[in-house]
């Protein structure tokens, strides 16, 4: 063989070695799936400037440090952040963003909450949810000791005194575990002292179940409670008295 093909050979088995052990492949990361740098991107876009660079928080949002996975999940999925416009969060306090949909996809979620987990340790874990364990009656009656007050019996939210509460459609058995262990917003946190996570499942089955209610006893009225069912039975039963009684006094 030529000293030019020889050489020329060589010259080629070096680049590719080059090209194998490159520093930038080799020390290269992925957060479930993506890219560390492209998640670093899409925080520092979207959510660094208002939670900062590094997740402590500024003037306009709180620190991420310590949240914990549920809570990044919860927000994320929910739609409800990153916000549409920054200037929003300091509108008021009081008021829970709305859901939206989702600016990424599930993979880019699970990589967001990897991410900001990294920052530091704490908070509660995204709930494992199996509603094949659950009890729908035994959940229907921990919603409306503990849930109803806010978001009503048939979970379309509402509004209180000073503060308002979202509604629960929409939202996914995951999605409503986590609201009630972090607590989003106002909204309190319960534990496992004061909801077991058999009792979770039960509370996560029943509030999906609302979605698509099995109604029996006559017209539902939309669902707005018993105060609207009785003021409309007031309202027509009134009416029919009146009318039965102007008619057996013409008669």
């Amino acid at each position: 063989m030529s000293p030019a093909r020889l050489g020329a050979g060589a010259l080629l088995a070096a680049v590719t070695i080059a090209l194998a052990w490159h520093p930038g492949r080799a020390t290269s990361t992925t957060i479930h799936g993506a890219a560390a740098g492209d998640v670093r991107a899409i925080y520092l876009a979207d959510c660094g400037v208002c939670h900062g660079a590094g997740g402590r928080g500024t003037t306009r949002g709180p620190t991420l440090v310590g949240v914990g996975r549920a809570s990044v999940d919860y927000w994320v999925s929910t739609g409800r952040m990153p916000l549409g416009d920054p200037r929003l969060s300091a509108v008021d306090a009081r008021k829970t963003p709305a859901r939206h949909r989702p600016r990424y996809s599930r993979p880019v979620i699970d990589a967001l909450v990897d991410y900001v987990v990294s920052f530091g340790a704490g908070g509660t874990d995204i709930p494992r949810v199996d509603l094949r364990a659950a009890n729908l009656a035994e959940g229907g009656e921990l919603f409306r000791a503990q849930c109803a007050a806010c978001h009503a019996w048939a979970g379309d939210g509402g509004a209180l005194l000073h503060r308002e509460a979202p509604s629960l459609h929409r939202a996914t058995a995951t999605q409503i575990a986590e609201a009630v262990r972090v607590g989003p917003g106002l909204m309190p946190a319960f534990g496992t002292a004061a909801v077991s996570d058999r009792q979770l499942d039960s509370v996560a089955a029943y509030v999906r179940y609302l979605d698509h209610p099995k109604d029996r006893g006559g017209n539902p009225l939309w669902h707005l409670g018993p105060v609207a069912e009785g003021a409309i039975a007031w309202i027509f039963g009134t009416g029919i008295l009146v009318l039965a009684t102007r008619w057996i006094g013409e008669t």
